[in-house]
């Protein structure tokens, strides 16, 4: 039987996982309450994006995989991790409960994924020509196809060129709104910064790399000279590695933090490999565009991450706020 003191370590443990997740724009939009052995997962609302994020979706995706962080933790220190979404309808904030649930061994599989959560980073970069074979790419499909959703690697040519449009198309329109930029901008951190949270520019290149097709990343930096330069003797790379996308067959709340749950499985599994991922949700940011993917490109299924993953030679800084400023400790 576990004592309280082995309760209270496993649930610090899970939450200090938990804050490893990816979020859009490194908002980290979550905080952390216990009650006995029960994680409560609310969602920060000053952390939503109003103009970016209406209703909230990309939001919960980023929670969904601090939840799968919480399971992970869990799982590895013995516990079978009970899992409950949207609990409460008088609460909405509150989005998951994670309980401590019977002792379990962890297999292989799980302990391999649990250690890439602090080493995972997004790139918003070009990968090197190498190519994901495909059999990485259907083991990268089963990782989603675990947590309820679909991993599609768009294979065809014609597929990547018309998501690579539509990105581009949804990222021009989106830069004429002055008011969405200045949203964006909002989480654009200067160098030296002392936040622990949004995008520093150690995360993305001074000059932005352009893929063929080009799939364009958000501008963080603007007029300033922020990012990191590479050796001057080097070629930028110009690959936009393997082309996939995220769906699930409902869109619901519920099925946003599902699909979280699955990208951050895909991402570690990824990253257990060597291979780093790059987002794409401009598109998907714009209705009529989510939906000309989703009836074209994904047989009705809703699209919710548009990704690109591959080989990089870089590595990129991070930001985490302290655990302190999420964590509410025993409720």
């Amino acid at each position: 039987m576990r004592t309280a003191e082995e309760t209270a370590a496993a649930v610090r443990a899970a939450v200090e996982a938990a804050v490893w997740a990816p979020s859009v724009h490194n908002t980290q939009p979550w905080s952390f309450a216990v009650r006995g052995d029960e994680i409560d997962v609310f969602a920060d609302p000053e952390r939503r994006l109003p103009l970016q994020d209406p209703a909230g979706r990309e939001m919960l995706i980023s929670i969904g995989a601090a939840v799968l962080n919480i399971r992970l933790s869990l799982a590895v220190l013995g516990y079978e991790p009970v899992v409950r979404l949207l609990p409460d309808p008088d609460r909405p904030a509150l989005l998951a409960t994670v309980r401590l649930g019977a002792e379990t061994e962890p297999g292989e599989h799980t302990r391999m994924l649990h250690e890439q959560i602090p080493r995972r980073r997004t790139h918003r970069g070009a990968f090197l020509d190498v190519p994901i074979p495909r059999n990485f790419a259907d083991a990268l499909a089963a990782e989603a196809r675990a947590e309820g959703a679909r991993l599609t690697p768009v294979r065809s040519e014609a597929g990547v060129r018309v998501l690579a449009a539509v990105t581009r198309a949804a990222q021009e329109v989106q830069e004429q709104d002055r008011a969405l930029c200045l949203e964006v901008l909002r989480w654009a951190r200067p160098p030296g910064t002392s936040r622990g949270d949004g995008v520093p520019p150690e995360a993305y290149p001074r000059r932005p790399d352009r893929t063929e097709p080009d799939f364009p990343q958000r501008h963080y930096s603007r007029d300033h000279l922020w990012g990191y330069d590479r050796p001057p003797a080097a070629s930028p790379p110009a690959s936009p590695g393997l082309v996939a996308v995220l769906s699930t067959v409902p869109d619901t709340p519920e099925e946003w933090l599902r699909a979280g749950q699955a990208l951050q499985r895909v991402l570690l599994f990824a990253a257990a490999h060597g291979v780093r991922a790059a987002f794409h949700t401009q598109a998907l940011e714009m209705h009529h565009l989510r939906e000309f993917v989703r009836e074209e490109l994904l047989d009705g299924e809703y699209p919710q991450m548009i990704m690109r993953l591959g080989i990089t030679g870089e590595d990129s800084g991070t930001l985490r706020r302290p655990l302190a400023e999420v964590f509410a400790g025993a409720g």
